[in-house]
């Protein structure tokens, strides 16, 4: 049994012999698994999706989440590698017509429906190999680009397709976006990624304002690290512009859940800022009402 087969054996057990029905229930299965970290954020943009996009959606941030929990598994690191190199063989597999883990038979309908490239699905997996083995500690900011690049820019190519956004505007619009998303999110998780002892500040900002370790706990105990923070903010709020210039260039009706998003993770940066990052332990979030407000603004109008 491949490594990938063994991740689905607790479903190709109940499948035999398997019948079709069987093998829907099982990716149904493992799919409601699989959302049940989703973020609200990513939910509600969602909901201005029809049916059909909206499930193809699901089964992106499913596979996505896969592969994010094999990095943080418990699983020594040469098993983390040999599944990634199971997934890069499931991937082709795929796109032969030949898949065998219930994602990615769940993937199918979308390869076909929406013209899904399979050098994204690959992208993602070499990224998140980026975070083995023992994690990302002080990248550069070519490095940290990208690790961007992989795990949020080519998850959003993939989703801008099943969207209907495949132009080179779109193209731009998901290199933005994921840059600005994946950026906010490294700046909010600072002491998670720290426990996995991962420190995703680049090392020219933390050199820059005087921390020179790269250890973690340490980084995070700087008096300047709020400074550090600040810095990446930036950067962060540069590809939020960069994006909604892009999402202006494109029809509403496709850019809709995407100014949602951007709408709520722009805000939350702008949270981030304005608490700083003397208190890495309590949470920052956008309220309930406040998302709501950001996805009846955003979402009626696309921009």
């Amino acid at each position: 049994m491949s490594a990938i087969e063994h991740l689905d054996a607790p479903f190709s057990r109940r499948l035999s012999p398997i019948k079709r029905a069987d093998v829907h229930e099982s990716e149904r299965y493992l799919l409601a698994r699989r959302l049940r970290g989703m973020g609200s954020s990513f939910f509600w943009a969602t909901q201005l999706l029809p049916v059909a996009r909206r499930e193809a959606t699901y089964r992106i941030y499913a596979f996505c989440r896969e592969l994010e929990d094999i990095v943080d598994g418990e699983a020594a690191s040469s098993v983390k590698h040999s599944l990634f190199a199971e997934w890069r063989n499931e991937i082709a597999s795929l796109y032969a017509g030949e898949p065998r883990h219930a994602l990615t038979r769940g993937l199918s309908d979308a390869v076909r429906l929406y013209g899904l490239r399979s050098d994204d699905f690959v992208a993602v997996i070499n990224g998140r190999e980026m975070d083995l083995p023992s994690g990302i500690r002080a990248p550069t900011l070519t490095e940290l680009d990208l690790y961007c690049e992989r795990v949020a820019a080519a998850p959003a190519r993939l989703t801008m397709r099943i969207f209907g956004e495949e132009t080179s505007m779109g193209e731009q619009v998901a290199a933005e976006l994921g840059r600005a998303l994946h950026l906010t999110i490294i700046l909010r998780d600072l002491r998670k990624a720290a426990e996995r002892q991962r420190l995703y500040l680049p090392r020219e900002l933390l050199y820059a304002n005087g921390i020179l370790t790269t250890i973690p706990d340490w980084a995070l105990a700087q008096p300047a690290l709020a400074d550090v923070c600040r810095d990446l903010a930036l950067i962060a709020e540069g590809h939020y512009a960069a994006a909604a210039q892009a999402i202006a260039a494109c029809p509403r009706t496709t850019m809709r859940p995407v100014a949602v998003i951007l709408g709520i993770y722009r805000a939350l940066l702008h949270e981030l800022l304005a608490r700083g990052w003397k208190d890495l332990v309590s949470p920052v979030r956008i309220s309930s009402w406040r998302k709501l407000s950001l996805v009846f603004r955003h979402g009626s109008t696309g921009r």
